[in-house]
């Protein structure tokens, strides 16, 4: 299913449940102002399709202990397949890297992590930043304030 077989239901859906994932079958489907049942069969259809990828909590990084964010760029020395492979695979691994992207431009990849304070990200730096495979370098981006944080996708 491609977005162009979506029609404007399926959209709004999908934007309902963007904004609470949470909600019931039966106050979806009053949103929506269709039964019960036929909303629950496209929302099936959705999950099926691979549109809803799931459902999480947002947590509150600050009161977890995670409050610093730091973003990462990645020089990597080589750009062979097998070191692309290696660094994919070593940063699956590690739970302080919240996400991970190969980007064009002037480095390979962008990493976007959680820490407590500086001190928890300089131990992350020499002990798991600097050691994953094939770094060459690495430009830190420490985040003073966060304008702007959204998931939900423009529908």
């Amino acid at each position: 299913m491609q977005n162009e077989d979506l029609d404007r239901i399926d959209l709004r859906i999908l934007q309902v449940l963007q904004a609470d994932g949470r909600i019931s079958n039966l106050k979806l489907a009053e949103a929506i102002g269709l039964s019960p049942t036929a909303v629950l069969a496209r929302t099936q259809r959705l999950h099926r399709d691979g549109y809803i990828l799931g459902y999480e909590a947002r947590l509150d990084p600050f009161k977890l202990g995670r409050g610093m964010m730091v973003f990462v760029e990645v020089l990597l020395d080589r750009t062979t397949p097998h070191v692309f492979d290696a660094f994919k695979a070593a940063v699956q691994v590690h739970d302080e890297i919240m996400e991970c992207h190969m980007v064009a431009g002037g480095f390979d990849y962008l990493l976007k992590t959680r820490m407590a304070d500086m001190a928890a990200y300089r131990a992350f730096a020499g002990q798991v930043l600097w050691q994953l495979p094939g770094v060459r370098e690495t430009r830190t981006y420490a985040v003073m304030e966060e304008v702007k944080n959204l998931t939900r996708l423009p529908l």
